[in-house]
């Protein structure tokens, strides 16, 4: 496919990244601020550098707030059934109608794991979009690690608030983590080792475990000892549970109110 970018940001960059790797695409990046492009891309800065029915994908890769100035300007260079890829957080499918019509529209929801080829993202594909073209990007998004198709954008909400947003939440944790660690003596740069390998070993323990988390946490704790003196005072009351329940929804919320 013949892919034009509509800004190219950490996020863009990161996907860009990831998808020049496999050389399976051409890519146009159209952005005046774009640098350190990888080898291959093409790189615009004005609409008007850009040929007529062009490009089979358009992917939206500017600030939501942008959308209605910026993209009207670019609708030219996508050809006649090509399909618009957004992955501007809070921007809804009917916004981006509202100015490119009544297309093929793919919503993306990536989260920033993509940088290392790890993302989790959901994807909304509107009624316009044909079957194969719901695959191709679903395809292209795979690229970036892990794609979830969803049904609706209420669902993409839903999934913002638990991989969108995740990243966010899990950088907070390792933080009070090693903070933690550092109290009991270690330097920074062992408590972080420390942390970051038992968190990454644990999660690949039990991605390939046929066991249910609560199995897994309990093989490893046994009574009376150090990880159930631990995990008495983590789980206190459910404020743990609480927690969480209590971040996703306020996330949920907010993605809500940004549509």
């Amino acid at each position: 496919m013949n892919i034009l970018l509509i800004g190219c940001g950490k996020m863009g960059g990161a996907m860009l990244r990831q998808w020049t790797s496999r050389g399976a695409h051409s890519f146009t990046v159209a952005d005046p601020a774009a640098t350190d492009l990888p080898d291959g891309v093409t790189h615009v800065t004005r609409a008007a550098d850009l040929p007529t029915g062009a490009f089979d994908v358009a992917l939206i890769a500017i600030k939501p707030q942008m959308i209605a100035d910026v993209l009207p300007d670019y609708v030219h260079a996508v050809k006649d059934g090509g399909t618009f890829v957004s992955i501007a957080a809070g921007a809804s499918v009917a916004s981006i109608e509202k100015v490119v019509g009544d297309v093929a529209i793919v919503r993306v929801m990536p989260n920033m794991a993509a940088l290392v080829g790890m993302g989790v993202s959901g994807l909304y594909a509107n009624a316009r979009c044909t079957p194969q073209q719901a695959q191709a990007i679903t395809d292209l998004i795979d690229q970036t690690g892990t794609c979830i198709p969803v049904e609706s954008e209420d669902q993409i909400d839903r999934l913002t608030a638990v991989s969108g947003s995740g990243p966010g939440y899990v950088f907070e944790v390792l933080r009070s983590y090693v903070a933690a660690a550092e109290a009991l003596g270690f330097d920074h740069d062992t408590a972080r080792t420390l942390v970051f390998d038992t968190v990454s070993g644990t999660v690949e323990a039990a991605r390939q475990s046929d066991l249910t988390l609560e199995e897994l946490r309990n093989s490893v704790t046994s009574k009376n000892g150090t990880t159930q003196a631990g995990l008495d005072a983590l789980r206190r009351d459910g404020t743990l549970d609480d927690l969480f329940h209590t971040t996703l929804q306020a996330a949920y919320a907010r993605a809500g109110e940004l549509k």
